[in-house]
């Protein structure tokens, strides 16, 4: 295994801790000491001290007087530093906001993380039924309209380095389970400019997205609204597309400082 020249800087141990914490997610929120050894590939002795150390700095937690554990106040405390101090958080509150208010719906704002898309800021509607989706709560990417939006700059070979597998997870009956099928609902979203999830993800929601591009016009977030409805008409469809598509137009001149051009 060929060393690059930044590897003297590395400190293994702090690299370690990293991974640790990376072991916790939601499907596995707790995991003991002899877990995570496994997982990891490490003496338990070395994984018991890098517990240790995290617990005393709040980053993990036991779960009573077990011996699991799971993810501390502080790992909480430092993603909600990092949303807050984002640029698309500043930017984009003010515009969720007012969607919300032009729309009656929940908006919300979502970048990608690897497969997931991660809510980053939400603005609650009128009903009750959204006010569980909280900042930082994650979706598959593939089962999304949203996901399928932030894949949009990823070409095929792309999209199989990132999902490898024959088969994709099927959540519904509409979820594609293969990248032909993921690609082509990737494509059809790009070239409309938006996307329409009517009961894709879960039944009786629907979902419309639109992409907010960065200055090279790379998709770095996507503005939706959700619905409490199986399907939508297609007037009122039509109406809740632009308004979406307007605030995503928005939020992408804001962040990208770009000049709109006109033809002549």
């Amino acid at each position: 295994m060929n060393a690059t020249s930044d590897d003297k800087y590395l400190v293994p141990a702090l690299q370690r801790g990293l991974e640790l914490l990376g072991q916790f997610n939601r499907m596995t929120p707790t995991l003991t000491g002899a877990d995570l050894a496994r997982s990891m590939a490490l003496p338990r002795a070395s994984v018991f001290r890098i517990l240790h150390t995290l617990e005393r700095s709040g980053y993990v937690e036991r779960v009573g007087d077990s011996n699991n554990y799971k993810l501390g106040i502080g790992v909480l405390r430092l993603g909600f530093e990092f949303l807050a101090s984002m640029e698309l958080n500043e930017y984009g509150r003010p515009v969720i906001e007012q969607l919300r208010d032009l729309s009656g719906y929940s908006a919300h704002l979502v970048v990608r993380d690897g497969r997931e898309v991660v809510f980053v800021v939400k603005a609650a509607g009128h009903s009750a039924l959204f006010h569980s989706i909280q900042v930082g709560a994650r979706l598959p990417a593939h089962a999304t309209v949203l996901g399928r939006l932030l894949l949009s700059d990823l070409d095929m070979a792309d999209l199989k380095k990132l999902y490898p597998e024959t088969s994709l997870p099927k959540y519904t009956d509409k979820t594609p389970v293969s990248l032909t099928q993921l690609k082509a609902l990737i494509d059809t979203d790009r070239a409309n400019g938006f996307g329409l999830s009517q009961g894709g993800f879960e039944t009786g929601i629907s979902t419309i997205a639109a992409p907010v591009f960065n200055d090279q016009h790379q998709v770095v977030a996507a503005i939706s609204i959700t619905v409490p409805a199986q399907t939508i008409a297609p007037e009122q469809a039509q109406t809740l597309v632009s308004h979406v598509q307007s605030a995503a137009a928005q939020l992408t001149q804001r962040i990208s400082h770009l000049q709109k051009t006109s033809t002549t």
